[in-house]
């Protein structure tokens, strides 16, 4: 891996409150979370969904942000963002197994907190997701994009068979994962229409709703985020993978919120190779898989290099001057000791493949392969 090397935002949204990663969220312990039911589902972990008609949830998508400043330099990456049931690095976290329904494809289960929280754990040195979900969501953060809040940490886990992904039958017997992620779930009230195949979130395509003009999000700003995306090669972009989501407090009237913002969801297959059936084994925390793609598919055209999973909904984006710029403005902010921390926080080195071989790379090499490819986005120049 040695050769690798040589290859290759201080406001926050006004008035959100800390449990999902709002931009400029700083660390802090505070109070548990509430209670929730044994049976709950990822989807249901908010303060209560509101329902939108058709016509509402685009008058949403008009009105939505994307991003918010953060003073990036000082952003804690290693710690993460705060608020309720925040965890710090590697903290050992103890918990009953909950049977409840999942969605995807890789290793995850759910589990109850000594306060009664329910949350998902992603676990197991062959699923990349559980590094690459610390990778986005960390860096999504600090440079200003909502994004849920993702820790790794240990779980002890009681009542958990030794694999929960393939065996979901409760058992009298405690078991470690190590390593393992927890994914805390936004506050607020997520937005969504009850009669819609799209209820659960917003398509890519979406963004060209958003309108400036009634306060919606400016196109540099999306055009940022897409390349956001292309950079981290995030493959896995269905509806279901990003939410429209109320700051808390802030529906004001039935099918009203007063803040509006499109965040993501799931960025569990990204720092890989966007491929067409979201395959984590190339798809997540895949170092030479990640070298390999240049940012820019046409550079003359500043068409981004990400291809569509059958899934997806954003495909080799076309980027403005102006959104190619907001976001090199918010990479070269980010110092070195910080993308250290990005990709010792994670555990990059620990990444094996299925069968157990060891395919992890140096946080080094990760640094240089990060480097490389903001000098893409830096030291390039769009037509428009």
């Amino acid at each position: 891996m040695g050769r690798i090397v040589g290859m290759f935002l201080l406001a926050t949204l006004g008035g959100l409150v800390p449990s999902i990663a709002w931009p400029g969220q700083r660390p802090v312990r505070t109070a548990p979370a509430r209670q929730l039911p044994a049976s709950t589902d990822q989807h249901q972990q908010l303060d209560g969904h509101r329902s939108l008609s058709r016509d509402a949830r685009i008058a949403f998508i008009r009105r939505a942000q994307v991003w918010s400043p953060t003073n990036i330099p000082s952003m804690d990456i290693r710690t993460g963002p705060g608020g309720a049931g925040a965890f710090q690095p590697n903290e050992l976290v103890t918990c009953d197994y909950t049977d409840a329904r999942l969605h995807g494809g890789t290793r995850k289960f759910h589990c109850r907190l000594p306060n009664g929280d329910i949350v998902k754990v992603r676990y197991g040195t062959s699923n990349g997701e559980v590094l690459a979900s610390v990778l986005a969501t960390r860096l999504l953060w600090a440079l200003g994009f909502a994004a849920d809040r993702v820790y790794p940490v240990r779980v002890t886990c009681r009542g958990c068979s030794s694999d929960p992904w393939t065996d979901q039958s409760s058992r009298n017997q405690v078991r470690d994962f190590d390593p393992a992620a927890i994914e805390r779930g936004p506050a607020g009230h997520e937005m969504w229409n009850d009669n819609d195949d799209r209820k659960w979130g917003w398509d890519w395509r979406e963004l060209d709703l958003v309108d400036p003009a009634q306060g919606g999000a400016p196109p540099e700003q999306r055009d940022a985020l897409k390349l956001l995306a292309v950079f981290i090669q995030h493959t896995d972009t269905k509806t279901r993978q990003q939410r429209l989501l109320c700051a808390p407090d802030q529906v004001t009237a039935p099918e009203q919120c007063d803040k509006p913002f499109l965040m993501l969801h799931d960025v569990g297959v990204t720092f890989g190779r966007a491929n067409n059936r979201n395959r984590n084994s190339v798809g997540s925390a895949n170092l030479q898989e990640w070298i390999n793609q240049p940012v820019w598919k046409d550079p003359a055209a500043c068409v981004g290099n990400l291809d569509k999973s059958m899934t997806g909904t954003l495909g080799d984006p076309v980027i403005s001057e102006a959104g190619r710029k907001f976001l090199a403005d918010l990479l070269v902010q980010l110092t070195d000791q910080q993308l250290r921390d990005l990709f010792e926080v994670a555990g990059v080195d620990r990444r094996v493949t299925s069968d157990g071989a060891a395919v992890g790379a140096r946080v080094d090499d990760w640094v240089a392969a990060f480097n490389a490819k903001r000098q893409q986005i830096v030291m390039h120049h769009c037509p428009r």
